[in-house]
């Protein structure tokens, strides 16, 4: 039987074998995190946190958060929230997550603070020990209760996790995900990617976002795995810390891994040491140009995936190699079901386009207080990803878009992604956005955002006529914009939503 709860997950790894290490610090064996973990716990019950309280967590990336996250979710709820919001964003969800407690690093000057102690919420702190192993910490506070006979650790339906979706377009929604959700996301990620006791993650992804805190921390410890934990991505930096973790794998956006595609050139003697077994990526699309491009680099397979919040992570991946890896796919089904809709609720044959729908034990019951949003979300016991989407005869999946991205010139329907990938194959292009503004007579224009090469150079005409050989008028960009950098979201990923605003249009 898979583990239902993260204390039943955290079981499976050998007393003596690494679970959680970080630069210049001693490691944190898998005996060392369990009695974290039941310390934790005991001292959450001390200060009258119980398992369906929520426990807010503001940490800077790095093991004590990794280590955190699963020690709370092992008896109550955790609430990861970004470093660096500012106060009013901080007292937003503080309030709409009715946190019970907060927990941040000792001497922490954040703004999160003064709002938790204006909204009466416990601070406490976690102090770290020189010299200890990674991950280490103990709660500031002991509390005033006695120390309880039962730890109480968490039921299979408890909410272990809660997350807001990005709130790109309305009001962020919370995402309750239960123990049960977690851990199936985990074992269908280490399913997927034959996972196990002697592989090693570099997580460079932040910790208060799914893709990090499942996809790479909690599908590592899921089989006795070892993950090293970096201050977060930082391209000048990446590479010494994969010379000092020797990993067998690390996961990330496509940002991330353009921006390691880039100095790779620099660090020659480092990517030729490493033994990478494969590299993931997810949360957004990757382009089949920089898939081909990783893949020379670093002589491994790369295994594109497709997940989010609601999904716990996972949803579906290509599978690791002699099977097939489709470039420009996310994949096949890899844990829940998933097909595609129409809009009168028809589930549609392959080779059909429409809505991608998913079901499974890692999807989430429905948001908190939106029973709006749950409405127009669950249909007949499938959840509307409000991806859109087509399932090939092998039962592959190739995402054409955001719904809400789509750009609608005149009742022309164009994927912004389509265009994308053709604005990357012209040889002065290192990265592309392409988006939707508005046009006065057709509604919406197409626009496009552009990072050049180094040393290369083109014109808005170069781009234009580029894109016209190979697709038709309509999907041309009419501006094409050159920026020295493309706005991102907090977890690196191209926010097409709004970019015009951004860009000035």
């Amino acid at each position: 039987m898979a583990a239902q709860t993260v204390i039943e997950l955290l079981s499976v790894g050998a007393d003596s074998d690494t679970a959680i290490s970080a630069v210049d610090r001693p490691p944190l064996t898998y005996a060392g995190l369990r009695a974290l973990v039941a310390e934790t716990v005991a001292s959450l019950r001390r200060l009258g946190i119980g398992r369906h309280d929520r426990v807010a967590i503001v940490l800077p990336n790095g093991p004590e958060m990794a280590a955190a996250f699963v020690a709370v979710a092992a008896s109550a709820t955790t609430a990861p929230l970004n470093p660096g919001y500012r106060g009013e964003e901080f007292r937003f969800y503080l309030e709409d997550l009715n946190a019970k407690a907060l927990l941040v690093a000792t001497d922490s000057d954040s703004a999160v603070i003064e709002e938790a102690h204006s909204l009466g919420i416990p601070v406490y702190e976690l102090n770290v020990a020189e010299g200890s192993p990674a991950g280490s910490f103990t709660i500031s506070s002991p509390g005033n209760g006695a120390d309880a006979e039962d730890p109480d650790y968490a039921e299979p339906d408890d909410i272990a996790l809660v997350l807001h979706t990005s709130g790109t377009t309305s009001r962020p929604k919370i995402v309750p995900l239960s123990q049960a959700n977690i851990c199936a996301s985990a074992s269908h990620i280490t399913e997927i990617l034959n996972l196990t006791a002697d592989d090693r993650c570099t997580n460079i992804m932040p910790l208060f976002h799914i893709h990090g805190l499942i996809g790479a921390v909690l599908s590592s410890l899921s089989v006795g795995a070892s993950i090293y934990c970096t201050p977060g991505f930082n391209a000048l930096r990446v590479f010494a810390w994969f010379a000092d973790s020797k990993p067998s794998w690390y996961s990330a956006v496509p940002t991330m891994h353009q921006a390691i595609l880039a100095r790779a050139g620099r660090n020659a003697e480092i990517v030729a040491g490493l033994n990478l077994r494969f590299i993931r990526s997810s949360s957004s699309s990757l382009p089949p140009q920089v898939m081909a491009e990783l893949e020379e680099t670093f002589g491994c397979p790369v295994i594109e995936s497709y997940g989010m919040t609601e999904a716990a992570h996972q949803m579906a991946s290509n599978p690791l190699p002699p099977a097939t890896r489709k470039p420009g796919s996310v994949g096949i089904a890899a844990g829940p079901d998933v097909m595609i809709m129409d809009q009168q609720n028809n589930l549609l044959p392959a080779g059909e386009t429409g809505e991608v729908v998913i079901r499974g034990p890692n999807i989430t019951k429905g948001y908190e207080n939106n029973p709006t949003a749950n409405a127009e979300a669950f249909i007949d016991g499938w959840f509307r990803t409000g991806d859109q989407g087509v399932l090939d005869d092998e039962g592959y999946l190739r995402i054409t878009g955001r719904l809400k991205e789509i750009i609608n010139r005149g009742g022309e329907k164009i994927s912004p992604r389509e265009v994308d990938e053709v604005l990357l194959d012209h040889p002065a292009v290192a990265q592309a956005v392409t988006f939707a503004y508005p046009h006065d007579k057709l509604g919406e224009e197409v626009g496009a955002a552009i990072v050049l090469k180094e040393g290369a150079q083109a014109s808005n005409s170069d781009i234009r006529e580029f894109v016209a050989q190979h697709l038709a008028d309509f999907k041309v960009p009419r501006k094409v914009i050159f920026v020295d950098e493309i706005p991102k979201g907090i977890t690196g990923k191209l926010q097409r939503i709004g970019l015009h605003e951004k860009l000035g249009l």
